[in-house]
């Protein structure tokens, strides 16, 4: 192959690569918000289950009335277990543990015998937005959605 032909050849395939990075590009995007997004409700997850087990773990030891084997919750104990659940501690001060998260979205429940369940709600907001556009095709797809946790523990 001559110098020339080689050179007429090298300067068709200039640009090529410019091109299959725009084709590529959006797919790759979409599929790195996806993983990001995927990765952050998981931790908010975990986040909100240990939560869960630390106003669980709370309410298991203080709920018991002596040594009646009788559990109590009453409405200061369950205030206390609901800030543990949402500020880390039972004053209620500082910031909550995960944002948007309120004491109301947190519930106790005396399962009788010797068993505490405390249930927590999270509305979860991704980055992306609470709706994806329909892009034309049928309606909106709402990404938003309530993460709930649940632990039981037995009263000491």
């Amino acid at each position: 192959m001559s110098r020339n032909m080689f050179n007429r050849a090298l300067n068709r395939q200039t640009g090529i690569a410019t091109v299959e990075f725009a084709i590529v590009l959006p797919l790759l995007v979409i599929l790195l918000l996806g993983v990001t997004e995927i990765g952050r409700a998981m931790i908010r997850y975990n986040a909100l289950t240990k939560a869960a087990q630390e106003g669980a773990r709370y309410a298991a030891a203080y709920a018991l009335q002596g040594s009646t084997g009788v559990v109590d919750v009453d409405p200061q104990l369950l205030t206390e277990i609901r800030n543990v659940v949402v500020f880390g501690n039972i004053a209620g001060a500082g910031r909550p543990v995960l944002g948007g998260l309120q004491t109301a979205q947190v519930d106790v429940v005396d399962l009788g015998g010797d068993q505490v369940r405390v249930d927590v709600t999270y509305p979860y907001q991704p980055l992306i937005g609470p709706v994806l556009p329909n892009l034309g095709r049928g309606s909106s797809i709402t990404t938003s959605f309530v993460m709930q946790a649940s632990v039981t523990m037995r009263a000491l």
